[in-house]
């Protein structure tokens, strides 16, 4: 057994190529589309972040009757299941709430784990006084966005000056890393999960460039969950920013599949030398 599982946070299947957003630029999902099935169908349990997670593991409906909490000690945790039976399990993620009070109780069910920091105003760099000027908000954001988490989510963007060094390509680095080091061993299951394309939409020039709009009002990045308030320009805004880190997701898409197609390259190549090598020795 070789696995990977690559999950993405609120990843709107309308914005992707495969199932219609033809308007959004995403050729790597559509060239996993090409590889793979495409389900019309597809009917979940618990939408929010940590119980998802938690039905993840246990195979279990639980929001019905459990809000957002823990895996208890009762719970049987699936990557924990295939430690127990030979299968060597890792987790690589940027999601935050794995390690906040509700979800600290699902990484050490890995055999390893790696964490990287920084997503949606996580408690992340320190500064008392911050030595920049915090931009002002729009009213959706100081609606849903207490002004203490705003002045953390901008203090951690000034630590990701470029794409390479936003937490998902981390994450992906990493998962490739753990792929690269292991793909001729057997008995492994990767669960390379990001936060994105979760709010706050946060991305760089090059991603925003291909959704041009003429909205020019403050700072729009991280939508309130209430009713849309907003004139036709800031929600085609809104929509343009979602769509731009969807684009970025893409890109950290395009580098695990083209690790992928590489490793079952080296494979075919290890099989076929090894054939020769029997047939030589004959």
């Amino acid at each position: 057994m070789k696995a990977v599982l690559l999950m993405f946070d609120s990843l709107n299947r309308r914005m992707l190529p495969p199932y219609g957003g033809d308007w959004v630029h995403a050729p790597n999902f559509q060239r996993l589309a090409r590889r793979t099935v495409t389900f019309d169908n597809c009917y979940i349990g618990s939408m929010p972040c940590m119980p998802a997670r938690r039905e993840f593991h246990t195979g279990r409906y639980n929001f019905m009757h459990r809000s957002w909490g823990p895996l208890e000690p009762f719970d049987d945790s699936m990557p924990e299941l295939l430690s127990a039976n030979g299968v060597y399990t890792h987790l690589v993620t940027d999601h935050t709430h794995y390690f906040e009070d509700g979800g600290a109780t699902s990484h050490p069910r890995y055999n390893s784990w790696e964490f990287n920091r920084g997503q949606e105003g996580d408690n992340w760099k320190g500064f008392v006084n911050p030595p920049f000027a915090i931009p002002p908000v729009t009213r959706r954001m100081e609606r849903n966005q207490n002004s203490r988490m705003w002045t953390q989510e901008f203090i951690n963007r000034q630590y990701m000056p470029t794409p390479e060094t936003q937490p998902q390509a981390l994450t992906f680095s990493q998962g490739i890393e753990f792929i690269r080091h292991n793909q001729h061993e057997d008995q492994w299951f990767l669960h390379l999960e990001t936060f994105d394309p979760h709010e706050p939409f946060f991305t760089h020039q090059a991603y925003k460039d291909l959704y041009p709009d003429e909205y020019d009002g403050p700072l729009l990045d991280w939508i309130s969950y209430g009713r849309v308030t907003e004139d036709v320009t800031a929600v085609h805004h809104l929509r343009n920013e979602y769509a731009a880190l969807v684009s970025y997701c893409d890109d950290q898409l395009g580098r695990l599949l083209d690790v992928m197609d590489e490793s079952r390259f080296v494979a075919r190549y290890a099989a076929h030398r090894m054939y020769r090598s029997r047939v030589a020795a004959r």
